[in-house]
């Protein structure tokens, strides 16, 4: 079972959650992981665009998940909204509003909640999910 960390943004602007994944993934690159980033359909074309301007000191080989994905075994990060790849479990990092799909297989899931009510209430109710099957949870304030 993955180790589970809830990210709790104070930045209330509305990209908030897109910047810190982008960081995060970053991050999670440099020790090593491949990472999935689980998202909406219509957050997909926003987060590649901002994984390619995120950092000038870094660059992120990624790409939207496929049925054929990755296209090349330097793709560190990819994005989509079903179940990762078996290529990319060291990290799923979850911006979307349910449990992901096939979260149990991944090493960490990274749960990011930003200022947004609704999200929020979504936020608690997958807390609440990954409490009641017995998992550790960490959360922190960023």
């Amino acid at each position: 079972m993955p180790k589970i960390d809830f990210y709790i943004l104070q930045d209330p602007s509305p990209d908030a959650r897109l910047r810190f994944a982008c960081r995060l993934a970053d991050k999670a690159v440099d020790q090593g992981l491949k990472v999935f980033m689980s998202t909406s359909a219509e957050d997909m074309g926003r987060l590649d665009d901002m994984l390619w301007t995120h950092s000038d000191r870094s660059f992120l080989p990624h790409e939207i998940a496929t049925a054929t994905s990755p296209s090349h075994p330097r793709v560190m990060v990819l994005i989509g909204n079903g179940a990762p790849p078996p290529s990319h479990v060291g990290l799923l990092i979850n911006l979307a509003d349910a449990v992901p799909t096939a979260f149990e297989t991944t090493e960490r899931l990274a749960e990011i909640v930003d200022a947004d009510n609704q999200r929020k209430v979504r936020a608690r109710e997958r807390f609440k999910f990954y409490r009641d099957q017995g998992l550790t949870i960490e959360s922190h304030n960023v």
